[in-house]
């Protein structure tokens, strides 16, 4: 059993920066594929980022490459998500999630995080 909490997020203004954790329980982190995903009020979630279990490939949304990064530390069982150059429609809860692979579905989802941004 894996527990995701997510962390960091909170009000910023337009072009600012947030960074996002995800801490897991458990002693196989670094076997899961994390993934970000983002819901906005009255929209569908959506995927953001994805990190693979050792970090060495990462795979970004059109919509926030090269503004947001993903990492991950698996000695801290953690994975990050550093947002800069913030736009008022990233405005959303923003929620990890782990999966063994990319053909099953989500095994585990963290409880969300609110990221606002005003203009």
């Amino acid at each position: 059993q894996v527990q995701l909490v997510e962390s960091g997020g909170g009000l910023v203004q337009a072009g600012g920066s947030l960074r996002l954790s995800c801490a897991a329980s458990g002693r196989t982190f670094s076997t899961y594929i994390m993934d970000w995903f983002r819901q906005a009020p009255g929209k569908e979630r959506e995927f953001v980022a994805r990190i693979t279990g050792s970090g060495g490939g990462t795979y970004y949304a059109n919509s926030v490459k090269g503004r947001f990064t993903i990492s991950r530390d698996n000695t801290k069982n953690t994975v990050f998500l550093q947002m800069n150059s913030l736009k008022t429609e990233d405005t959303a809860v923003y929620y990890c999630a782990a999966r063994e692979t990319i053909y099953v579905p989500h095994k585990y989802w963290g409880q969300g995080t609110q990221v606002t941004v005003s203009s």
